[in-house]
């Protein structure tokens, strides 16, 4: 099995297979022409909403496979952007409430409607693995 690398972003860092990303502490994160963009976050106060510029970006300017995984977490970030990513063909996944430390994330993901999987993390994972390898969902 092969482990991916862990890399923090860095401004127009490029986005390469196999890789787990983590985006720094108080910066929206872009994506174009296949690189990572960092702006000053655009929700200073309250509750961030990274997650959903994040999906956003993605949905406008990736042309490549998308599966978004909301798991647990406060407030209902993300949530927003869900159905943008259905709309361009992606997956969209969240963690089963009753495995979540804190389910705001996941359950306000749910209640959006535009969920496909409701799983836990151990089914998470083997789902996205099926999906990559293009198996039957």
């Amino acid at each position: 099995m092969r482990i991916a690398a862990v890399e923090l972003i860095t401004e127009s860092l490029l986005i390469e297979p196999n890789r787990v990303f983590i985006i720094p502490a108080n910066r929206d994160l872009h994506v174009t022409d296949g690189q990572f963009h960092l702006r000053p976050i655009s929700k200073p106060r309250g509750w961030p909403d990274v997650i959903t510029v994040f999906l956003r970006s993605l949905t406008q300017h990736w042309d490549g496979k998308l599966i978004a995984v909301i798991v647990s977490g406060y407030d209902g970030d993300g949530a927003d952007a869900l159905c943008g990513i259905k709309e361009v063909g992606g997956i969209t996944i969240a963690q089963k409430l009753d495995t979540a430390i804190q389910p705001d994330m996941p359950e306000t993901a749910i209640a959006s409607g535009c969920i496909d999987f409701v799983l836990s993390p151990e089914n998470i994972a083997q789902k996205i693995v099926c999906i990559a390898r293009s198996e039957v969902l």
